[in-house]
């Protein structure tokens, strides 16, 4: 059997994670679901990762006809900026996306502009290129609870806000595995160490950060008594009681900080420094060392979480 390419990752129930080379290695991943020579893609990455899902399907045997679904989580463009030009490669498939993203990804010009704002115009060219939209006809909106067969095989969607209002969690049966897309946080191979259970924590990303509705959301998640959670950001993790409980006690102390600094001078560099002091405190607290070398992994997630709280703080009630 030829060796598959270094970026594509069994992980068994014909499930690969595909690193799609963007920001640094296994930062983001799209995945491929293979199912009696029928297969799915959950996540897409940006338009640079396109060469990398082709190449994950003919490593596999299969051709672009074979591919039914493309199912972005939610349409934030290291998931979905990919999507467009992807479609133009695969005859058969149809994009399955949260009904609060469709319009977005079949004219992505608003996304675009929302992620310019974030990111500017270098960080655009160099990370996501021009993103492209897919045809209306092509487009379908998933629904709360609804299930979809690849090939047999059922895959059902549920409406997960909270890290956006556009976002929904897949759970295949088979795997007894929820994919997440941004869900249920971030998780960075690099803290990985023997014995320990996984690093995790929630991600605050511009622009609908909602903690309320994300703790409702992961709580439904748990109530399919998960195996294991196939994060974007990144990859399978397992030992989900244990993290769940990481994730929702960070999740309690983001509010709590935005609370305390919600009027705070200079918020944004009050916000990020205590992020830091968080995540520091939590490596140290489950093993790790919370050095400046850990922390510089979570720079951008710093930022990130940053500007997403002080979104979500100018949005809510006073005192909320």
């Amino acid at each position: 059997m030829t060796a598959l390419p270094d970026y594509l990752e069994p992980l068994g129930d014909g499930i690969y994670a595909i690193d799609t080379g963007f920001q640094r290695p296994r930062f983001d991943a799209a995945y491929l679901m293979v199912e009696a020579g029928r297969a799915c893609f959950i996540d897409t990455g940006t338009n640079h990762a396109v060469p990398r899902l082709l190449g994950a399907l003919q490593a596999l045997g299969l051709g672009p006809e074979a591919v039914d679904h493309v199912i972005p989580t939610h349409v934030h463009l290291d998931h979905a900026g990919g999507v467009g030009l992807l479609m133009q490669s695969l005859p058969q498939a149809r994009v399955l996306v949260h009904p609060r993203g469709a319009r977005h990804l079949i004219d992505p010009r608003m996304l675009y502009a929302g992620a310019l704002a974030v990111y500017g115009q270098e960080e655009m060219d160099r990370s996501y290129g021009q993103v492209i939209g897919v045809d209306a006809e092509r487009v379908s909106t998933s629904e709360d609870g609804m299930v979809l067969h690849l090939a047999g095989r059922p895959l059902r969607l549920i409406d997960t806000p909270g890290h956006a209002r556009h976002h929904h969690c897949i759970w295949d049966e088979r795997s007894s595995g929820w994919f997440t897309g941004d869900t249920f946080g971030i998780s960075f191979r690099e803290f990985d160490l023997p014995g320990r259970t996984a690093f995790l924590f929630p991600t605050a990303t511009p622009v609908q950060f909602e903690p309320g509705p994300l703790r409702e959301s992961v709580q439904r998640l748990l109530q399919s008594q998960p195996q294991c959670m196939y994060l974007t950001h990144y990859g399978r993790v397992t030992e989900v009681p244990a993290l769940a409980d990481e994730f929702l006690l960070q999740l309690q102390q983001m509010e709590a900080m935005g609370a305390e600094l919600r009027h705070a001078p200079d918020r944004h560099e009050a916000l990020k420094a205590a992020l830091r002091r968080m995540y520091a405190e939590r490596l140290r607290a489950t093993g790790r060392q919370g050095d400046d070398a850990e922390l510089d992994l979570l720079k951008l997630d710093v930022e990130l979480n940053a500007q997403g709280m002080a979104v979500w703080l100018d949005r809510s009630k006073e005192g909320a």
